[in-house]
């Protein structure tokens, strides 16, 4: 099956901040988190192609690390959910009785928590103390429900297929039946929820450390938002310090929807020629 125009537009975005925010860091002389490195406030030139806060940082090599981070955080944090979505999903589906119902209430006790609120009531409670690590076991926490209901309603239509019983008269255990005859069928629905969680954690630390609840030491999207804001990038005329992370933001961001949007059309694809 051929990649669609959306699925290919969205990968050569991903490639293109994947690759340099891994490949330009090897490039770099000075820690671009270290404050006072250069002079404040430089305009654009060839040494800083986006010029210098009033941190004297390098707002363009902050930025390659900003965009580092939050993808690292992205994609840790989007492993933990889809798997603990997926494996919960496919239990509580094809298992049933009571494993499906303790499960079930679960997901749905997460999913009617308001996520936003709880996330900024937790993070200004940990503001100060947190690290890296605590933001990503947050965000893990309130992340996977939504995946596993699906993931569960995939398990549940399949459990009463012909060659599911045809698994049971083998003498397949469940643990075989699970992932040999049922996860094949969810593994696409895996990749784009995994690809959304992507979205949906960049997007949630993004926000919080917009605020100031998140680690905005660390070098992410949203903290170098938060800096600029906080010295009043815009009045004193330090425009590149805001522009930039905000159209590095929208264009990942669209690349990731694009990536996501476009294989669920691949996969609906292949599944109407399958049928």
């Amino acid at each position: 099956m051929k990649m669609n125009i959306r699925l290919k537009i969205g990968l050569v975005i991903l490639a293109i901040f994947t690759l340099g925010s891994l490949i330009l860091p090897f490039l770099m002389e000075i820690d671009p988190s270290r404050q006072g490195s250069y002079p404040k406030n430089l305009p654009p030139s060839l040494e800083h192609p986006l010029g210098t806060n009033s941190l004297g940082q390098s707002i363009f090599w902050f930025l390659v690390i900003a965009i580092r981070n939050s993808l690292l955080l992205g994609v840790s944090v989007s492993c933990v959910t889809t798997l603990t979505a997926g494996i919960t999903g496919l239990l509580a589906g094809y298992v049933g009785g009571w494993l499906d119902r303790v499960l079930t209430a679960l997901m749905d006790t997460f999913i009617a928590i308001p996520a936003f609120p709880i996330l900024i009531v937790l993070s200004t409670l940990v503001r100060g103390n947190t690290s890296f690590f605590t933001v990503g076991a947050i965000l893990v926490f309130f992340g996977w429900p939504w995946s596993a209901r699906t993931v569960r309603a995939m398990a549940l239509s399949l459990r009463e297929r012909e060659f599911i019983s045809m698994a049971k008269f083998s003498g397949a255990s469940t643990l075989e039946i699970v992932f040999k005859e049922v996860f094949p069928y969810v593994y696409p629905l895996l990749v784009v929820a995994y690809i959304d969680a992507i979205l949906w954690v960049t997007t949630t630390e993004a926000a919080l450390a917009v605020i100031g609840l998140s680690k905005v030491e660390i070098p992410t999207l949203g903290s170098i938002i938060f800096w600029a804001l906080s010295f009043n990038a815009l009045f004193i005329g330090q425009y590149m310090w805001v522009v930039a992370p905000v159209v590095a933001t929208i264009i990942l961001f669209l690349g990731i929807f694009l990536t996501s949007t476009g294989y669920n059309q691949m996969y609906a694809t292949r599944r109407g020629h399958d049928v």
